[in-house]
């Protein structure tokens, strides 16, 4: 089953909460809320989406619901390609799912992203690619830098100590291969913290961060640098654990709802 997360920015604070699970079992679709939802309703004013309007519900569909859909699969054919292309997803990808979580964590609106919840890779490592974070606010010599890399070319992570809105925030350099060569090129998503940090702690390793994919103009900016990290998965390790990742359990008496064309998808 592959799984996914959307998560909900606060406009206010910027704090980004992890509001929704997708699931895809090979014929449905199902969209539940999160504890992160009540959560983010607590501390952000959060009051659910249009597409979803009632918190306790469980949503299906034989069909990706329009929140996701419309960000994958409208456009021309040429879009389309493109979009599979800065993803490096294989050429005859056309599975929905993949394509939502091909570059990790991204933006599918303006308060709203979706990631994916990381599985063991062939070698049970953990492992999940990602677009590098907040390059659009970074200096221009750092964005020429991103756009001479190489795929496979090695990153540094580097924990931002003094930031004001996440002093566990963990930022993305160049590996200094030639003397001087240090520039700042994003950050790590958030929501990958926890794990990262976590599994740091617990194994005492560090994680392999490479480029995976380097998508020149005029593909826009946040899918410049496509990041590779891959940790140590120790027994028993599970990610995204926290209460906010948890699915708000129905009311035994609410049933489930099918899905019905929403006439918004704003948050």
């Amino acid at each position: 089953m592959r799984t996914l997360f959307l998560a909900w920015q606060d406009s206010a604070t910027r704090r980004w909460f992890p509001v929704g699970r997708l699931t895809y079992n090979g014929t449905t679709y199902e969209f539940r809320y999160t504890e992160g939802a009540r959560i983010a309703s607590h501390d952000g004013g959060f009051t659910g989406l249009p597409s979803f309007p009632e918190l306790g519900l469980v949503y299906e569909s034989n069909r990706l619901f329009p929140l996701f859909s419309e960000k994958i699969l409208s456009g021309s054919d040429a879009e389309r390609e493109a979009y599979v292309e800065w993803l490096a997803l294989p050429e005859d990808e056309d599975d929905p799912m993949a394509m939502l979580a091909g570059g990790g964590v991204r933006q599918i609106g303006e308060k709203l992203e979706i990631f994916p919840c990381p599985e063991p890779d062939e070698h049970g490592r953990y492992n999940i690619h990602f677009f590098s974070h907040g390059l659009r606010h970074f200096p221009a010599d750092a964005i020429e830098r991103v756009e001479r890399m190489a795929p496979g070319d090695p990153l540094l992570l580097v924990l931002d100590i003094q930031n004001s809105h996440d002093p566990r925030a963990l930022m993305l350099r160049t590996a200094e291969q030639t003397p001087g060569d240090l520039h700042l090129v994003g950050y790590c998503p958030r929501y990958l913290l926890d794990d990262a940090l976590g599994l740091m702690l617990k194994t005492h390793a560090s994680p392999t961060v490479t480029v995976r994919r380097v998508n020149l103009p005029p593909a826009p900016i946040q899918y410049r640098l496509l990041v590779s990290m891959t940790m140590v998965w120790p027994r028993g390790f599970h990610p995204f654990t926290s209460r906010a990742y948890l699915p708000i359990e129905p009311d035994v008496f609410t049933p489930r709802k099918p899905a019905t064309e929403p006439e918004s998808q704003g948050a």
